[in-house]
């Protein structure tokens, strides 16, 4: 048993890390996965590493400045806010922002009224705006009396998505005839010399991906996500060839959107998992040049789950933290033998964090 609480090495982690911009590195500026990671590992029950981990994380890669604020933003004026979207030098003016939303009205009104705004720019920071704040609202679920630094830490987590918000072209729904397989195979990927971000830029000319954006059949929340991530789960494993992090956020995207949905109003549930799926198939087109193996069944190879969790604490690189704590995690609703097989593929795919992480594969837009 841990001798430290969830909720006390969440807020200890929140503290250590409160000096921490909101990207790091030098020509990549990689979203800072340090609230993110630490609090995977408290809800994984090693709450008594996460401040050793914090410590590793930090000497990894030195982080940017926090932004500060500028101009403020109104956020009863649309004419004030919307011009801001996408705007990183204003993170700072975002983060002012919703830090006073979240000071004049409870975190899940201020979740709601944003959400829909947010929505169509799901993609910022590679979806790390989405997963940033899933992260950050799940502390505060399981807190009787929010800290103020879990308040600050959804504050940073919705402005890093909104001086990110990056739209796709489109307008996604979920009126296919296909299950979320079938619509993975019926995109029709081709060999491309151009690298992804370049394919990223030109997706509305993609072939095939005006075709995707009626997505998947329409199925219960619930149902759907866990689709969508054994289905990534094992898009994961057949792409060995490719940078090893990209992909995983197909994965934990949309395991972070089922950390935020049960907080949302209902209606905003369809319009969320048809913007998943418009990323997901973003995501192949521009970064997988074929199928491979993606129909192929897993290998049988991976460690039984407690061990998955103490190599990925070992291991200690952030995104294989999160895209462990996210597999097992969905194993737990549908015991899926891809998830602990991803799982594994990442330990062995991406660099561990003492000798660089995976920093050095991220591809960002």
């Amino acid at each position: 048993m841990p001798s430290l609480s969830y909720l006390d090495a969440l807020n200890d982690a929140l503290e250590r890390m409160d000096d921490l911009g909101y990207e790091r590195g030098k020509g990549v500026d990689v979203a800072n996965h340090g609230p993110m990671g630490a609090e995977a590992l408290a809800l994984m029950g090693r709450a008594d590493d996460v401040a050793g981990w914090v410590r590793r994380y930090r000497r990894a890669l030195e982080h940017h400045e926090p932004p500060g604020a500028r101009f403020a933003l109104d956020p009863a004026d649309e004419a004030s806010w919307r011009p801001a979207l996408g705007r990183f030098d204003r993170a700072g003016d975002w983060e002012r922002l919703f830090a006073r939303e979240l000071s004049d009205a409870p975190w899940r009104d201020v979740l709601a009224r944003w959400w829909p705004r947010l929505l169509p720019g799901l993609f910022a920071g590679l979806t790390h705006g989405l997963i940033r704040t899933a992260h950050a609202v799940r502390g505060l679920y399981a807190a009787a009396s929010p800290t103020r630094l879990q308040l600050t830490e959804l504050a940073r987590g919705l402005a890093y998505w909104a001086a990110r918000y990056t739209e796709l072209p489109g307008e996604p729904r979920l009126a296919g005839p296909h299950g979320v397989a079938s619509a993975i195979a019926a995109l029709p990927r081709v060999p491309e010399k151009q690298p992804p971000p370049q394919r990223l830029a030109r997706l509305s000319r993609i072939p095939g991906y005006a075709e995707s954006l009626d997505g998947p059949a329409p199925e219960q929340a619930e149902r759907l996500l866990s689709e969508m991530t054994a289905e990534f789960a094992g898009v994961y494993l057949a792409h060995p060839e490719l940078p090893p992090v990209p992909l995983i956020h197909g994965v934990t995207a949309p395991a972070a959107a089922r950390l935020v949905l049960p907080h949302l109003p209902r209606e905003l549930h369809a319009p969320t998992l048809a913007r998943l799926w418009q990323i997901q198939a973003a995501m192949l087109l521009a970064f997988t040049t074929g199928p491979g193996a993606e129909a192929a069944p897993p290998p049988d190879d991976a460690p039984e789950l407690a061990e998955l969790t103490a190599r990925a604490v070992e291991h200690g690189d952030e995104h294989v933290v999160k895209f462990t704590e996210a597999c097992l995690r969905e194993y737990a609703l549908r015991p899926d033998p891809r998830f602990p097989a991803a799982a594994h593929a990442a330990l062995l795919r991406v660099p561990r964090l003492d000798d660089g992480g995976g920093v050095s594969t991220v591809v960002r837009p």
